[in-house]
């Protein structure tokens, strides 16, 4: 059934040409959207959703036989290792709390891995046997992050991001393997940059780092720093906003592999001469390409071009520099890269796909061959055998004339009689993106009925930097009214009645929400707002010191600006609100504290206006426990359920 499903997509997908870059977006005419008939389709159960497994990262086993990888089968987010050539998975570690960025010691006996707790972000570093054992929390350290280790040529040295709770930035840390001992590699003086360890020299002599800009806009370095000493090379020096940064080394260390936005504003791939310090281009597209993986020989390379939230790999040739596109069905195809996603061999890439109607998986593809092999299968039986319509990419002009892409779905067997309800779903960031994901939330709604639309408004990555930068001090504002367009285009199709639209979002998402229901109170019938800002002022007060660098990159001075902050607070219009609200919030939320959704509710209540909450313990920013996943998106359906179709 899973092939009979890809068959869909991939003849449903074609039919839409895809534009050659941005700036060749072609306006959809609402009318041509339509509802395709089905007689199989069917509420998806809540539950076989939630049961459907996430899948994240991977690495493969020194002798590329086994496959390290986080899953949820257990409804916990832990990890678990499979053969490389398929077979049964078994768990590595168990917790309640989630693990991830696993990376295995190239002598091939451990695996280390992070894992916060209670969703708080506080991530320590632990390993576990790779044949599996004891766990042993290595950092220990609860005020302090250690993340994304990167285990050093001779399984000595592990290099860690490190950020202590209360500092804005992150440095570089090494963890001595023999004694545990962790000291820091760099020392950050500015508050408003971040390291990042890429990879080390073969020789174990160097590690090169990025060193980029907390905020939102794309401002970066690659540095090579040397291990005995501490001393830092910038290898990509220049004057103004632009991104480099890299993403692996060559074996011998001679070249990089990098993203930048130098050529033309929008981000493109580029080999780094170390020696010399010169970009050959490898990338010339408006799209947003991203650098990925060496071969193990050096010999090529990889990355991947997201086209208008759509993702596919390319394998290069590093001689002839010729690319050639990886084919796998579409949706988001990339790189499962720890510390490389080619296999130690070099005749195997370990690549992740996921779309609009096909959960995360990992696939192993054959580069002799051309073909790949599905390794893990998330989905369980009942939905394999749910037909759900695929995301389509339409586009919309804004209020200013500005071209806006967004995903839709079209629940089957609709008629054009404007009856129907509708959401918008905001996302988060606002530095964030919309692609062609796999989502539950969005796999329940529509299943029962729900039209949904998905905007990438102004603000969004993917469209060029300038796009990105003009939401800037102007948060709630442009960006909101581009939401309120995308319920305009949704209504013109004809599907879709204008009391019947509600909107939900997540974080950035959940402050467009209550932004939304509170400026343009008309526009909504209902609303659904999870672990949203309403105030920037209070949230300056309980975030930690990264996002709270990050806030004001976003909306400037809180002193200065202090006119900006109020009028880019949904506390500011939180009494015209006319829409009943359901909040949903995680009370151990690092990002977005608890406080943030009382006074939402309280100022609600206050008013007597229609508000409902509820908290989750022991989770952080986003529900990551299975049953909460759960709870959350049946409340959000009994929601809408009631107050646009009016079902009690």
């Amino acid at each position: 059934m899973r092939v009979l499903r890809i068959l869909v997509v991939i003849a449903l997908t074609i039919q839409i040409c895809p534009a050659s870059s941005p700036d060749d977006r072609q306006i959809t005419d609402p009318k041509s959207v339509t509802s395709a008939s089905n007689p199989a389709a069917h509420p998806v159960p809540i539950e076989d959703l939630y049961y459907t497994r996430n899948i994240a990262g991977g690495a493969w086993s020194p002798d590329g036989k086994q496959v390290v990888f986080t899953t949820d089968m257990s409804g916990r987010l832990n990890l678990w290792k499979v053969n490389a050539a398929g077979g049964w998975p078994i768990q590595l570690a168990q917790s309640d709390d989630r693990q991830f960025n696993p990376a295995w010691s190239p002598d091939g006996k451990w695996i280390v891995y992070q894992q916060d707790k209670g969703g708080n972000e506080l991530w320590d570093i632990y390993t576990v046997p790779a044949e599996g054992g004891e766990i042993t929390n290595l950092t220990n350290t609860p005020e302090i992050r250690e993340e994304s280790a990167i285990w050093s040529p001779n399984s000595a040295i592990l290099a860690l991001n490190y950020k202590p709770k209360e500092s804005t930035v992150y440095d570089i840390a090494l963890l001595d393997w023999a004694t545990k001992k962790v000291h820091k590699l760099t020392n950050e003086s500015s508050k408003t940059y971040s390291w990042s360890a890429v990879a080390w020299s073969t020789d174990g002599k160097t590690l090169f780092a990025n060193r980029s800009e907390i905020s939102g806009v794309p401002e970066s370095d690659v540095y090579a720093i040397d291990i005995a000493t501490g001393k830092l090379e910038n290898l990509t020096a220049h004057q103004g906003k632009i991104l480099f940064a890299a993403s692996s080394a060559s074996p011998d260390g001679k070249t990089l592999l990098i993203t930048s936005t130098q050529k033309n504003g929008f981000q493109n791939v580029a080999l780094l001469d170390v020696a010399s310090k010169k970009l050959t281009w490898v990338t010339d597209t408006k799209w947003e390409a991203g650098s990925a993986d060496f071969s193990r020989d050096g010999k090529s390379f990889t990355y991947i071009v997201n086209e208008d939230g759509r993702i596919d790999p390319y394998l290069v040739d590093r001689v002839s520099m010729r690319a050639e596109k990886i084919e796998l069905p579409p949706g988001l195809n990339s790189f499962v890269s720890t510390p490389t996603a080619f296999s130690p061999d070099g005749n195997r890439l370990l690549l992740s796909h996921e779309s609009s109607v096909s959960p995360a998986d990992i696939w192993v593809y054959d580069i002799a061959s051309r073909r790949a092999a599905q390794l893990t299968f998330s989905a369980i039986a009942s939905l394999e055998t749910t037909p759900l319509p695929p995301a389509q990419i339409v586009h919309y002009k804004s209020f200013d004339g500005k071209t806006i892409s967004a995903l839709m779905w079209v629940p089957f067997n609709l008629k054009r009689d404007g009856s129907d309800p509708a959401l918008v779903l905001p996302h988060g960031g606002p530095t964030g993106q919309h692609v062609d994901y796999w989502s539950p939330q969005v796999a329940a709604f529509v299943s029962r009925g729900y039209i949904c639309i998905a905007p990438n408004v102004r603000g969004s990555t993917g469209y060029g930097t300038d796009f990105q930068k003009a939401n800037y001090k102007d948060l709630g504002g442009g960006d909101l009214q581009d939401e309120v367009y995308a319920a305009k285009f949704m209504e013109s199709t004809g599907y879709v009645d204008p009391k019947k639209i509600g909107i939900t979002g997540g974080s950035y998402g959940g402050y467009m929400t209550l932004m939304a229901v509170g400026k343009t109170p008309d526009v909504w019938a209902a609303g659904v707002e999870q672990y949203g800002i309403i105030n920037w002022f209070t949230m300056l007060q309980h975030e930690d010191a990264e996002l709270q660098a990050y806030e004001k990159s976003l909306l400037g001075d809180p002193e200065k600006d202090r006119k900006i902050y109020e009028q880019d607070s949904p506390i500011t219009y939180i009494h015209n609100v006319k829409a009943p609200l359901l909040v949903l919030q995680g009370e151990n939320d690092p990002r977005v504290p608890k406080e943030e959704a009382e006074q939402v509710v309280d100022s609600l209540k206050k008013d007597g206006k229609v508000v409902a909450a509820h908290y989750y313990s022991n989770e952080g920013h986003g529900f990551e426990k299975r049953e909460n996943r759960i709870d959350a998106i049946r409340r959000s359906v009994e929601w809408f359920d009631k107050y646009l179709r009016n079902k009690q």
